[in-house]
């Protein structure tokens, strides 16, 4: 491939708190190519392309931009001016606003001294018919689903007009349908010469779209190459340093008692009716397409949100579950999908988001918190994740996202809780942190904890769960054993609803 470049590192450097997070890596991108940049979570990826977009400034280092040498003061805002934009992982918008304002923010268009919104909102109308999103352009960011958000932050970048894409696991909270109409619109971007950068741990979608990868590992540069010449397992190895020989680890336990039920259990559009059981030695997986009503459960369940009826057993005991305090006081815990808003208070420390949920454990009767135990805890989950960390005195946001995912799930494992939820863990985490939640929930089910498993990826499901759920338009269309399901069995109970339209249009 014969393109430009457009932008040119060498020997960078970068440390933070004299640990140092880029070591002499070097990187290329050219004009009209997507370039995937590949290594585990705490690689060194997001520093590096906040490099390249003037969020952080380098060390040591050279920095080329189409051409040019930058100083080390690029910002934020002169590399916007470049023509450089960077969806993160983590959605960056302003909730409250419209998806107009959120498209437009900073650059508003005016008119004889007054917002042009006629304007603004025309082109966020062509830039989501682009797209084939249908979103309206006057509705609040905020009551958009996660999915929904990310293509308007997708739509932002592609009204900007950017020269230089920078996507950060965009895929992530996407569906099938919305993964292809994405590729298609990288397709017609790379094609106007647009060069992307393009994170991901969903190695699998890299054949569709990927020209190049350049693969990091512990702040290293390791390997570059045409992707057409290296395998799958040849990307594993270089970013993880080693061989993963099973992806899907699974243990076979016996199957216990029944440890917790779920009876027409009914909270708001998306919970319709819903009932199961989970027993112990198991893994029940719960899968489903966006939309379908599993994490609107696991949160009444958690009592995150309002049930209007239904009835929940722990160990054969009715409890009631009014707030999710009532759920961790009965030994039933959720690791939730959105991690930055319901899992984590990001502005607190490692530590104490460790604490948090476990003060009850770390203080004696006077509300006086045990440091000691407290340190242990600490340690004890930083142990059992693998999470990397410079202190666990700093903000949780200062972990890379696959280490705030561990960091979700280590809270609570001080705690004797007889259920454990895991809704979407593994998602935006790299191949061996992966590993890692699912080892932990193999010896969550050896300890004879129920495990409940909500998943949008179909392998991991196959692979991990012992039992699966279906979900569609908030009711449990189907139940499988993992040695019975298949992708194509698991997608038709997924879309009963839709089979249901069309067999009655037929009729």
């Amino acid at each position: 491939m014969d393109g430009q470049l457009i932008v040119e590192m060498d020997h960078i450097y970068k440390s933070f708190f004299g640990v140092r997070a880029l070591d002499d890596v070097s990187f290329n991108l050219r004009k009209g190519e997507v370039m995937a940049l590949l290594g585990e979570n705490g690689a060194g990826k997001s520093t590096l392309v906040k490099i390249i977009s003037g969020v952080y400034t380098r060390d040591e280092g050279v920095l080329k931009l189409f051409g040019k040498n930058i100083e080390i003061n690029l910002t934020p805002k002169k590399a916007q001016e470049l023509g450089i934009t960077i969806i993160h992982q983590e959605l960056n918008m302003c909730s409250h606003l419209t998806v107009t304002q959120n498209i437009f923010l900073g650059r508003e268009i005016c008119k004889n001294g007054r917002l042009d919104d006629h304007e603004m909102r025309r082109r966020t109308q062509n830039v989501l018919d682009q797209l084939n999103v249908n979103i309206s352009p006057d509705t609040v960011v905020g009551d958009l689903q996660v999915s929904k958000q990310q293509m308007v932050e997708i739509a932002k970048a592609i009204e900007t007009k950017s020269k230089i894409l920078i996507m950060d696991e965009p895929t992530s909270a996407l569906t099938s349908k919305e993964i292809e109409e994405l590729f298609g619109i990288i397709r017609e971007i790379k094609k106007k010469g647009v060069g992307i950068i393009y994170i991901s741990h969903r190695l699998e979608e890299l054949q569709d779209i990927v020209d190049r990868v350049t693969i990091m590992r512990d702040g290293h540069f390791i390997k570059r190459c045409d992707f057409k010449d290296i395998s799958m397992d040849e990307i594993i190895k270089n970013m993880v340093g080693r061989e993963i020989k099973t992806k899907f680890p699974r243990i076979e336990t016996k199957k216990g008692k029944k440890i917790f039920s779920v009876k027409n259990l009914n909270a708001g559009r998306l919970v319709r009716n819903v009932s199961f059981d989970a027993y112990e030695g198991e893994i029940l997986g719960i899968a489903g397409l966006m939309g379908a009503g599993r994490t609107e459960t696991t949160r009444a369940i958690f009592g995150a949100d309002p049930k209007q009826s239904g009835e929940i057993e722990v160990s054969g005991n009715v409890i009631e579950i009014k707030c999710p305090e009532d759920a961790i006081r009965q030994g039933l815990v959720l690791a939730p999908e959105d991690r930055k808003k319901d899992g984590l208070c990001t502005k607190l420390s490692i530590k104490d988001n460790i604490a948090l949920p476990n003060l009850d454990i770390l203080c004696n009767s006077i509300g006086i918190i045990n440091r000691k135990k407290e340190k242990e805890m600490l340690n004890n989950a930083v142990d059992r994740l693998s999470i990397k960390l410079v202190s666990g005195e700093k903000d949780a946001s200062s972990l890379s996202g696959g280490n705030q995912q561990k960091l979700v799930v280590a809270k609570w494992l001080s705690r004797e809780s007889r259920v454990v939820i895991f809704d979407e863990p593994t998602r935006g985490i790299d191949v061996g942190a992966k590993v890692e939640i699912y080892n932990l929930m193999n010896e969550l089910k050896q300890n004879g904890i129920g495990v409940i498993f909500v998943s949008s990826e179909l392998p991991e499901i196959l692979g991990i769960a012992d039992r699966i759920l279906v979900m569609c338009d908030g009711k449990i269309t189907g139940e499988l054993p993992a040695q019975d399901a298949t992708q194509e069995k698991l997608m038709y109970y997924a879309t009963r609803f839709e089979n249901k339209k069309t067999e009655k249009r037929k009729d």
